[in-house]
Formats: structure tokens, sequence, C-alpha cells
């Protein structure tokens, strides 16, 4: 009895799932028949198009990560040091003494530090040691067709058609990760387009085996989004008794007569700018950053990944080290607390860039107005209480 009853209950989920597989692949047909559209009108050769998407399906796994992604689950403190780590530094020195021909006409023709674009080398795949696995093509359609961060996937999926058409990479070697960032540090199809450089003189941009190519497309995207040589990404400071939290920005002589002071005991920059950050709130370290670091961030619009990759690209060369306690379990806000918190804040009259989560300085110095009007010190740190508070919880 009991084998019937469970031999009928599979029988009918079968049942069950046929239908809804046959629903998606009918809405998978009917997004690609719409790509093809806009596909075509971009220049697209219908021979490209299926030879991209020949026996692709939906990827259940993609989603998935969408909700795992490390900058937001681990404690801000463990990510932050895992990444800038002695051995990663260590490995850094010893790629930096391979390379060191290299790194030096980078440094004339980009002017872009070596110790950056180890650090996004070595975070993004170890120095070229880890392999993507992940279908570009099959990931950025799974992405597109979800409208995950519409329409910014799509676009991407549609560039890397174009990729593909002018012969960049063979279609069966067009791997990635899941979220479609290919080679060994991790371009996105438009970065690709719009960065990569055949630094080597082989006449291909290759950004996936040739190691000249992958360092200065690096260094050229830094260039291009406005990285200014000589000047710090940030450095970690001490706030002094009695400061007020509602001041953020400051030029660094302003900063010095505020009384704060670098942890390592250096002098602040002669000259330019720096916004206070607080990654965990006034509980955890705070950091005067730059215009730099913010160019860190267009690389990956993650606080902490920014924070990760200066403070690493530092550690090469005898900085990087945290003095101040992270808090333990501090995590970054998820993504859809972020989007509610945002659109909390328009609602109250402040400016939002975007919709997507994404926290630039100006809605961390809104945060600080709506802290302190709750009666909270105001550090700009979108803490859960103060999503709490503003009703901004997902």
């Amino acid at each position: 009895m009991i084998s019937r009853i469970i031999s009928a209950a599979m029988f009918a989920l079968a049942l069950h799932a046929v239908p809804a597989k046959a629903q998606e692949d009918k809405s998978f047909k009917t997004f690609l028949d719409q790509l093809w559209i806009d596909a075509k009108a971009k220049d697209i050769k219908r021979s490209t198009f299926d030879l991209a998407f020949n026996g692709i399906t939906l990827d259940p796994r993609v989603m998935p990560v969408t909700k795992r992604q490390p900058e937001y689950i681990t404690p801000a403190g463990k990510y932050v040091g895992s990444l800038a780590s002695a051995n990663n530094a260590s490995a850094g020195l010893k790629k930096e003494q391979e390379w060191h021909k290299t790194f030096d006409a980078i440094d004339k023709d980009y002017g872009v530090e070596r110790w950056l674009i180890l650090a996004i080398w070595g975070v993004e795949t170890s120095f070229g040691r880890d392999r993507d696995k992940w279908d570009v093509v099959r990931s950025l359609a799974t992405l597109a067709h979800a409208k995950y961060r519409d329409p910014y996937f799509r676009n991407e999926l549609l560039v890397s058609l174009k990729i593909l058409q002018e012969g960049h990479i063979a279609r069966n070697a067009f791997v990635g990760s899941w979220s479609g960032a290919m080679g060994q540090t991790q371009f996105m199809p438009t970065n690709f387009m719009d960065y990569a450089v055949d630094f080597s003189g082989d006449g291909r941009r290759d950004i996936w085996t040739n190691v000249p190519d992958v360092l200065a497309s690096t260094a050229n995207y830094m260039k291009k989004e406005g990285w200014t040589p000589g000047m710090p990404w940030g450095f970690e400071v001490s706030v002094p008794k009695g400061f007020d939290y509602l001041q953020s920005r400051g030029t660094f002589a302003e900063w010095k007569e505020r009384g704060i002071k670098r942890t390592d005991g250096g002098a602040f920059p002669a000259t330019g700018d720096g916004i206070l950050f607080f990654p965990t709130g006034s509980i955890g370290p705070a950091f005067l950053v730059t215009q730099n670091f913010n160019v860190i961030k267009l690389y990956n619009n993650s606080d902490v990944y920014a924070l990760a990759i200066g403070l690493l690209s530092d550690r090469m060369h005898g900085g990087g080290i945290v003095r101040a306690k992270w808090p333990e379990q501090a995590t970054q806000p998820s993504r859809e607390d972020r989007i509610a918190l945002q659109r909390k804040l328009e609602s109250l009259g402040y400016k939002v860039r975007n919709f997507t989560g994404h926290m630039d300085f100006d809605l961390r110095d809104a945060i600080r107005r709506e802290q302190a009007r709750l009666g909270m010190l105001p550090d700009g740190h979108p803490s859960q209480e103060f999503l709490q508070k503003m009703g901004a919880k997902a």
C-alpha cells in the first residue's frame, strides 16, 4: 500500500513537472524570438545567433547564485581579511617579479600602479589559476530572461554575440562566471569591447590566456574610468571623541583639523579630498577614501570588494593592515534591503540614481541625515536597526 502511494505521488509530481518544463521552454523560445529582433538591429548575423544558442536552455543554477554573493552574506571583516590576506599578498609579489618588465611597460603607458592590477588579478581568478566553467551565453541568457537587473544583462548578452561574431573567442571556449564575467580579471562583455587591448602585439585581444593582454586591459579599464596616478585609494583612520559624524567630506587638510588621524601613523596627502567611510558602522574600522576608491567600485560595485582590493594592493608593499576590530557578524545589507531603502529614501525626497541596490556616498549622506532624525549616531551605515526604523526591510 505504501509503495503504491509513493508511486502515485511521484507520478503526480512528474505530471506536474512536464507542463512546467514545457511552459519554461515556451517562455525561453519567446524570449529568443524577441532577442533576435534586437540582435538583428545591432547587425548580428543569423548564423552567429544560431551558433550562440544552439542547444541552449535556461541554467537552473544561475538565479540561486544571485542570492549567495559573498560580498553580502559573509561578515565584512571576514570577507575583507580573506581577500587582503598575507598569502594573497605573497603570491602577488611573486607574480610581480615574474611579470616585472610587462608591469614596467604598463606603468609607462597607463599610469596605473601595478599593485592595484595585481590585487584585482589575484582576487578575481587567483592570478589566472581559477578556471571559468559557466557558459557565458547561457548564463547571460538566464539572467536576461529573468529580467534580473534589467536591461543590464540583456545588453551584455547582445554584446557577447558581437564578441563571437568578431571571432575574439571560439564558441566552445566562451566560458566565464555565473554572471558572464570573462577572462583572468573577469571583464563583462561590454568591458571587453570597451577596454581590452592587444598588448602583446599578436593581433588578438586575449583576456583569457595572454597575461600581457590581461594586465594591460585591466590597467586600460582603470585609466579610462578615471584612475588618478599617485593618489591613494584611501587609508584607515581613527575618529576623535566628540566628533560630528554628520561631517563626511573634506580636504585632507580639513580632516586633519577635525582631529582625524591615520592609524598607520602616516601623513595625509598634501592635496586632495577624502570621504569618511564606515563599512560596518562606527563600531568597526573607519576609512578616508578618495575618488580612486570609487573607480575600483566601477569594477565591482561593492564597498567591501573595493576595500579588499585597496588593502591587498597596499599589503603587497608593506601596508594594508586594518588595526581596528571588525564586528564579528556585520554583513552588508542584502540587495533586496538596499533596493527597499533606496525606494524609501526617494519617497522622502532624496535623489536616488539607481534602484539596483548600489549605494553611493550621496546615499550614505542621506542615511546620515535620517539617522540623525531618528536619534541614531549618523555614521552613514545602513544597519539592520536603521532599516527597521526606516521601514525599509524587503
